[in-house]
């Protein structure tokens, strides 16, 4: 074989081993599209208003906040495991959503690259942990017992 040849044969290797690492990495935590590229739309941007709720009157709770959109299919499995929470856990738990397509100014403030992410806060209001993908309740109910919040039984 020409020395050519090897050439090529090795750029194609390392090409091929290039793109199947970044379709794992996208693939990785089933995570919908870059937030800066879902964001530029100008349509969805004015669709609702944007959601303040650090300044919420409700009393001094742990925090989930996600951060998703309604169009996402990871945010839209992310739905009810969030209504569940927020019902199950009213009283315990504050539990909130922001839709960064419709809002795309509160992704750069959470600093968030990729939707859904799920951001934990204590009841001061201190950052815990983010997670950025699907985070299924269970797994969410398991990290705040990690952090030491008792959520106590279920309604």
């Amino acid at each position: 074989m020409n020395k050519a040849i090897k050439i090529v044969i090795v750029v194609a290797l390392v090409a091929l081993v290039g793109i199947v690492f970044a379709l794992k990495q996208k693939n990785k935590g089933a995570v919908c599209e870059p937030v800066a590229a879902a964001s530029s739309n100008p349509a969805t941007a004015t669709d609702s208003k944007p959601q303040n709720l650090e300044n919420t009157t409700i009393a001094k709770l742990p925090r989930l906040l996600d951060l998703g959109a309604d169009k996402c299919i990871p945010c839209k499995m992310m739905a009810p495991i969030l209504e569940e929470l927020k019902t199950t856990y009213n009283g315990k738990l504050q539990v909130d959503f922001i839709d960064v397509w419709k809002n795309p100014g509160e992704a750069n403030k959470y600093k968030i690259s990729v939707i859904p992410t799920q951001i934990f806060y204590d009841s001061s209001g201190k950052e815990l942990f983010r997670h950025e993908g699907f985070f299924p309740k269970e797994d969410i109910i398991a990290k705040w017992k990690e952090f030491g919040v008792d959520l106590g039984g279920t309604k």
